[in-house]
């Protein structure tokens, strides 16, 4: 358990960070991506319990839930009196509704998180999804990159960081030398290894890697029955058998296949810190439970051995 919660530095950010992380997008209550609703009080009772609790690392964005989670984030801290010490919370930024991403939308973006948070300082900042914009716009003049440089200069935000989907993409904001934390979702799981480029990558720059959704957005969890999509898509067949299959192994060693997908990420050495969202309170203790509990070391090879050939079938 302490492995898990005893914070250590951060990549070259040096942030003092566990490895485990609460990632907060549901909680903006996204129906359209998650396929359920979370309320306001539902996510006030949850974001109670993980300020009060032992994982001591919150992620969200400005464009989660319209801005949502943010302002749920800011009213609890606002409640308890601001952010506990030894609490590291990262935000990103994003386009606005009519999709500019300009480093003028860049500025908004940071002073509408700020407000909702109520920091006047954020400590680390991530370009969000950039793979709506064209590179050479987006470190251009006029771009969101030039603009998270000049802030972090001005001394408003600490550190940068990028986060985004395709694998390739990442590699070339991290090649850009700007960002030492990046946020790879979906492409490190017990069924993709697509970012592996990006890991290697960054181990050689002493960027930290923060592996999101380990669970593919529920199917490593619940099963292909009752979760049948795959990072926020349907998952095709041959992604439906695997994880049956994988369910199988894990039952037939008595542990739980959402213990092996969460423990396949934290046990990786070049990922600093594993993104999981929640949305209730107990969730809180059954992560804990799902990052500890003992697995047997000739389960891995079994699982590997699952791993589907079309490691890039997400892009």
């Amino acid at each position: 358990m302490s492995d898990v919660l005893t914070p250590r530095p951060l990549g070259r950010t040096g942030l003092p960070a566990p490895a485990l992380c609460v990632g907060t997008s549901s909680l903006g209550s996204i129906p359209r991506i998650y396929g359920y609703e979370v309320g306001a009080e539902q996510a006030r009772q949850t974001l109670r319990a993980v300020f009060a609790g032992p994982i001591r690392f919150v992620d969200t964005s400005n464009s989660y839930g319209g801005g949502e989670s943010e302002r749920r984030i800011g009213a609890v801290l606002r409640e308890i009196g601001g952010l506990p010490p030894g609490f590291l919370l990262s935000t990103k930024v994003d386009p606005d509704a009519t999709g500019d991403f300009s480093g003028r939308r860049v500025r908004a973006s940071l002073d509408e998180s700020r407000e909702r948070l109520g920091m006047d300082h954020l400590p680390l900042v991530y370009l969000h999804d950039p793979e709506r914009i064209d590179f050479g716009y987006a470190t251009g003049p006029d771009g969101p990159v030039r603009a998270l440089l000049a802030l972090r200069d001005e001394g408003r935000i600490g550190h940068l960081g990028v986060a985004g989907g395709p694998v390739e993409m990442l590699r070339r904001y991290v090649g850009l030398g700007h960002f030492e934390a990046v946020i790879t979702h979906n492409r490190y799981t017990l069924l993709d290894r697509s970012a592996e480029p990006l890991l290697d990558d960054c181990a050689d720059a002493g960027v930290a890697v923060l592996n999101a959704a380990p669970f593919g957005g529920g199917i490593l969890v619940k099963g292909p029955e009752d979760a049948p999509r795959y990072a926020y898509r349907d998952a095709p067949d041959l992604i439906r058998d695997r994880v049956r299959e994988m369910a199988r192994l894990c039952a037939a060693e008595g542990v739980p296949l959402a213990a092996a997908a969460l423990q396949f990420s934290l046990r990786e050495p070049r990922i600093a810190a594993t993104v999981v969202g929640i949305t209730r309170p107990e969730r809180l203790a059954q992560l804990l439970e799902q990052a500890t509990v003992p697995l047997p070391e000739t389960l891995w090879p079994r699982l590997e051995r699952l791993v589907p050939d079309r490691t890039h079938w997400l892009d």
